[in-house]
């Protein structure tokens, strides 16, 4: 079957289509025939090598994928799924990891996946739409609404709102009834966030972000006010500092990653002054993944898709991440020879 291969650690230069062997499925395993495929922000780091996880040689990026099943494995059972049933799967397998990351990814022709990761696409949402949900989403709805628990009235800030991740928190506010507070960064980019539906933009590569969203939501103050309820923060580094003074008392800070750093420097005397809580956001179960697909065939919102690509064309899309040229996601579709 055809598939985007790395054998190597490197640039997107490492990517070529090959012929690579079908995959082997094992009992209780089904085969997808993959239509459509998304690139996430780690697609560029696993080619890379600088996450620190063991990747498999060679190796086929991206996780999300949406397809219809084309088989199931040896004895088998497929309970009330059959072949040609639609599915969105939940990408990661318990014993095996992340699609993508530490198991081969979805930019193929068809991939293995247990019975038990299946999940329906609902008839009114596209291959493509269901292709971006997963990874991105996922997270986002997790984090903004199962963690954070949004509310309608709420002020929500977001940093690095212009990525998968971001764009979705973008959404999911907004349905939530929220006022949004988005940054980024690119005049295009921060017109789309407005588009989007963003009530505020701040551009991040102002010399004084933080005065920014303090005009607009006040300067906090103990028994006064001011200040944002909730503040999304997955980037890190030196903003992490930078949002505690952005928050209210009693506000709420959500973390589901550290793009520019990890151990960043901090200021504790926001979060005992301010009573702050600072919750972590670690994936999304599929029942998650379920209620983002009902979500979107209701019309809820539609994912941000920045570009559709075919599989020959997967460097581009690898490089446009890298060179932050990209706003929402990525999409390959898989197309195959009459």
């Amino acid at each position: 079957m055809k598939a985007v291969v790395y054998h190597q650690h490197g640039s997107p230069d490492e990517l070529r289509v090959e012929d690579v062997q079908e995959p082997e499925l094992r009992e209780g395993d089904a085969l997808i025939e993959v239509s459509a495929t998304s690139m996430n922000g780690f697609d560029p780091m696993m080619l890379a090598g600088s996450t620190g996880l063991k990747t498999p040689m060679p190796m086929i990026p991206c996780g999300d994928y949406a397809g219809r099943i084309a088989g199931f494995g040896p004895n088998t059972d497929a309970g009330s799924w059959e072949i040609g049933d639609r599915v969105c799967p939940h990408p990661f397998v318990f014993g095996e990891g992340m699609t993508g990351e530490t198991r081969t990814g979805a930019a193929c022709e068809r991939v293995r996946i247990p019975v038990q990761n299946l999940i329906k696409i609902p008839d009114a949402v596209s291959d493509v739409h269901a292709a971006t949900l997963p990874i991105a989403y996922g997270t986002a709805y997790r984090m903004m609404l199962t963690r954070g628990e949004i509310k309608t009235g709420e002020t929500v800030l977001i940093l690095g709102a212009t990525g998968g991740v971001g764009t979705g928190c973008v959404q999911l506010a907004k349905s939530a009834g929220a006022t949004v507070i988005a940054t980024g960064s690119g005049e295009e980019k921060l017109d789309r966030l407005r588009k989007l539906g963003a009530d505020h933009i701040v551009d991040s590569r102002a010399e004084d972000w933080v005065a920014q969203v303090h005009a607009i939501a006040g300067k906090p103050r103990m028994g006064v006010g001011g200040g944002v309820d909730v503040a999304i923060n997955y980037i890190g580094g030196e903003t992490w500092a930078q949002t505690l003074r952005c928050l209210r008392a009693d506000g709420r800070m959500l973390t589901c990653g550290a793009t520019i750093g990890f151990n960043p420097p901090t200021d504790i005397r926001y979060i005992w002054t301010y009573e702050q809580r600072i919750i972590g956001s670690n994936g999304w179960m599929p029942n998650e993944q379920v209620e983002l697909l009902d979500l979107v065939a209701k019309g809820g919102f539609e994912p941000v898709v920045d570009r559709v690509l075919p599989l020959e064309a997967l460097r581009e899309g690898m490089q446009a991440l890298i060179d932050r040229e990209v706003f929402g996601k990525v999409v390959i579709e898989v197309q195959r020879d009459s």
